[in-house]
């Protein structure tokens, strides 16, 4: 399974995705360094902010936490589709899709 992750130089990557993983322990593990993700995760920054610029066919995010809509908020450039990529589990169902980090924080 593979996402696509633009980075901020427009240079599109491929990167073999693991279901079960967060979206940004993937694009960490395949050596995409510009998503710094200070936090691992735990919700508590905003540096792992992307936004998903596509989906598969029929596939669905999870909806954003309060605590994730709060974080998103604080960023200059939120954007309809911002998330924060360790917020998304990936799944079969999110082959395919597209994200682009955002501009640093």
């Amino acid at each position: 399974m593979q996402i696509t992750v633009t980075t901020r130089d427009g240079a599109s990557h491929p990167v073999e995705a693991r279901t079960g993983l967060s979206l940004m322990q993937n694009i960490r593990n395949a050596g995409v360094d510009e998503l710094e993700a200070i936090c691992g995760g735990s919700l508590s920054c905003a540096t792992c902010h992307v936004y998903v610029d596509s989906l598969p066919p029929g596939a669905e995010l999870s909806p954003k936490s309060p605590d994730e809509e709060d974080l998103l908020d604080a960023c200059d450039d939120l954007a309809e589709n911002s998330r924060l990529s360790c917020q998304l589990v990936f799944g079969p169902a999110l082959d395919g899709m597209r994200v682009t980090i955002a501009p640093e924080y």
